[in-house]
């Protein structure tokens, strides 16, 4: 014997009054100037961007390199310890690594790859993000140890601050360290 079952309208939901919705943001801490460690943040930011999340990037230390204009363009990776450092399908050994020239290879070698990849040099990088209205912060510390000031780094920082102010005007937001 079939049993059926009656047809019951389904239950008409009314949506919660939407609360105000704060805008999603991401803070990228750049500590590390060598040419593979400039891009990670670079393009997620970018990608950021282009979802509609706010991107504030703080640049430390070695980061400063990426914004200071004698080095955004000259920057490097370095083969000697980087056990994913491949030619081919085989990794470079560091005593190989240690032979003088390897860093200008290998240099090369990832600015050839990013480019036929259609991936804009770092300077262009961060001339994109200043445009998507990414926000760029030194630090004021790392500014100061290194003898750095505002006419030192590329058009579009906004300014130099020091580690607590970046904590206040991210507050709320994701943070990544790179």
């Amino acid at each position: 014997m079939a049993t059926e079952l009656a047809q019951v309208p389904a239950p008409i939901v009314q949506p919660a009054p939407a609360a105000e919705e704060k805008p999603r943001h991401v803070a990228f801490i750049c500590s590390k100037g060598n040419l593979d460690m400039a891009y990670p943040a670079l393009v997620m930011g970018w990608a950021a961007l282009g979802n509609g999340i706010d991107v504030t990037i703080f640049f430390t230390f070695w980061g400063l390199d990426i914004i200071t204009k004698k080095r955004v363009d000259s920057l490097q990776i370095s083969p000697i310890g980087n056990t994913s450092m491949k030619m081919g399908d085989m990794g470079i050994p560091n005593i190989v690594a240690a032979i003088p020239g390897m860093t200008n290879i290998s240099t090369r070698m990832m600015n050839q790859k990013m480019e036929a990849l259609g991936v804009p040099p770092v300077r262009e990088y961060v001339q994109m993000l200043v445009d998507g209205g990414a926000k760029l912060y030194a630090c004021k510390m790392s500014v100061d140890m290194m003898g750095l000031g505002m006419d030192d780094f590329v058009e579009g920082v906004d300014s130099i601050v020091t580690a607590g102010d970046f904590m206040d005007m991210t507050d709320g937001a994701q943070i990544v360290f790179i």
